[in-house]
């Protein structure tokens, strides 16, 4: 497997995404995203937090996560030292010194142990029981042929985490005119004009600002392609994660 700054360089690289974006989204500094794709290691907090970082990167990116973290358990974290001792086999210590009978005392017939042990758990019943007389709090009986009430807990389903990023492409069904930016005013598409039947590339970002010269353009938002209602003086859109919105004309982004 590539090593694993260079998968998550590549991958970001891929997508057109800037460090920047990365950590407006994903709420962790900039520095901390280099030294994961410089796998500079020393310069994070710790093990834990390399993990935590890494996994949210990861899934950031659209990666296999779990993939990522075995890879860095494999190459970075050592057994502990419990894990490098030495088996013991059966009558040895840790030493490999064979245990010997006598200087330790007599040893406890094992009978004594089991009644020993009978006894205190009748002892324990015992005063359990005493316990709940005393509190009045004797067990409910159930009358024949009725069931017992079964306590049910309510189903929990993990929600699903909303995505950091929004996916768009702009297809045009005639010449229209295309002016687009990202987060942070970085200029993707500046005043250019869409033949018929051309499209854009798939753009990510955590948001897009859009303006088009006419209803002569189709938009995959999401994976879900949408239709721009007939305007004669252009329209702008927002595009986030959660979907597209109009902006009003003074809104609307302006290119070159």
């Amino acid at each position: 497997m590539p090593a694993i700054g260079a998968t998550l360089r590549e991958a970001r690289m891929r997508a057109h995404i800037d460090i920047s974006e990365i950590e407006s989204a994903t709420k962790i500094r900039a520095k901390y995203l280099r030294a994961l794709e410089n796998e500079e290691w020393d310069l994070l907090p710790g093990p834990t937090y390399v993990k935590s970082f890494l996994r949210t990167y990861a899934e950031a990116l659209g990666l296999d996560a779990r993939l990522l973290l075995e890879e860095y358990k494999l190459r970075h974290e050592r057994l502990s030292d419990i894990e490098l001792q030495p088996i013991a086999p059966p009558g040895r210590d840790m030493g490999g010194r064979r245990r010997r009978g006598g200087g330790g005392g007599p040893a406890i017939p094992r009978a004594y142990v089991i009644w020993f042990v009978v006894l205190a758990l009748l002892a324990g019943i015992y005063l359990l029981g005493n316990s709940s007389s005393n509190n009045g709090t004797s067990p409910t009986s159930v009358p024949t042929g009725a069931s017992k009430p079964v306590a049910t807990t309510p189903s929990t389903s993990k929600k699903k985490a909303a995505p950091r990023f929004a996916r768009l492409q702009i297809v045009a069904t005639a010449p229209v005119y295309v002016c687009l930016k990202a987060a942070g005013s970085r200029t993707l598409l500046n005043g250019v004009t869409l033949m018929p039947g051309a499209s854009t590339q798939t753009y990510r970002s955590s948001r897009f600002d859009l303006t088009l010269g006419n209803s002569n353009a189709r938009m995959r938002v999401n994976g879900r392609l949408l239709t721009v209602p007939a305007v004669t003086t252009g329209i702008g859109y927002r595009v986030t994660p959660r979907g597209r919105r109009s902006l009003a004309p003074g809104k609307r982004p302006v290119c070159a």
